[in-house]
């Protein structure tokens, strides 16, 4: 794997040039942000040797790198997930790729099912924190010493000083920006009424079936983290309403333009 994400990268600094100075990984609903880069370079999964494809409606499959208040930023156009039926290490090819191209700073985005019933749909959402009992875990194998400890420390996942930032760049905009703990589903189904309750009392206030391989990865390989959920929906059981992957989408549409202002700013500062 380290060769064929040395390969990866190899191959996207050839097309494009640059090194990033940071990336960002774009969540459901959320991708359009990539498309506001300048003097940008699309590059399709496709024409990226040994790069895994989502199947995933709503996900573009390119990396976008580009120039963002004065950076050079990589953005991610889609995710790969476990309920597509890849590895976990395979998740978080993309990762591995990216540390190989120099990128110091990660900031993961998600669309997340509200757990915590004071939040809303359209909430956005600072990850402090996640909950992992899935079984599935992204540096399974021997290969992942390879890429940095075989036990990385986890317990600040989400790095503080970036928090930070996220904060002082949301109350500069004036934007409520939430905080809490994210739990991962495997999915592709959504959550049970009685899971979400479950959920809660274990300490969630937002689910989502994306981003802690792709933290944990990123921790060993001695990347900072910054973790932002938009809240696309409320977790079954508080409304009673069916979940559907469209309203996800809706609510993303819908958000775009804070999500991407906050984005900006966050750049901007870091």
């Amino acid at each position: 794997m380290i060769r064929e994400a040395e390969n990866a990268a190899n191959y996207i600094l050839n097309v494009c040039g640059k090194t990033p100075d940071c990336a960002v990984i774009l969540g459901s609903g959320l991708g359009q942000w990539g498309d506001t880069l300048e003097n940008g370079h699309v590059i399709p999964y496709s024409e990226i040797p040994g790069m895994p494809v989502s199947s995933v409606k709503g996900h573009s499959n390119c990396f976008i790198i580009g120039e963002k208040c004065g950076k050079t930023v990589l953005a991610m156009k889609g995710r790969i997930h476990l309920y597509e039926g890849w590895s976990a290490q395979e998740t978080v090819f993309p990762i591995r790729i990216m540390k190989r191209l120099g990128v110091t700073k990660l900031i993961i985005t998600n669309a997340a099912g509200g757990v915590n019933t004071d939040f809303k749909p359209g909430d956005l959402m600072l990850i402090t924190d996640h909950i992992n009992l899935s079984g599935h875990n992204a540096l399974r194998g021997s290969e992942a010493t390879e890429f940095g400890e075989r036990f990385p420390s986890m317990s600040a996942a989400y790095d503080k000083r970036l928090r930070e930032v996220a904060q002082r760049a949301a109350s500069r905009l004036g934007i409520m920006l939430r905080s809490g703990v994210y739990f991962y589903s495997v999915g592709p189904s959504f959550e049970t009424p009685a899971e979400i309750r479950a959920i809660r009392i274990l300490g969630g206030d937002a689910v989502g079936m994306s981003t802690v391989h792709e933290t944990t990865a990123a921790v060993q390989q001695g990347m900072r983290v910054l973790g932002i959920s938009c809240i696309t929906n409320m977790a079954a059981g508080i409304l009673d309403v069916p979940l559907t992957h469209s309203e996800v989408l809706e609510t993303g549409e819908r958000v775009k333009d804070k999500f991407a202002m906050l984005v900006d700013e966050i750049i901007r500062i870091i």
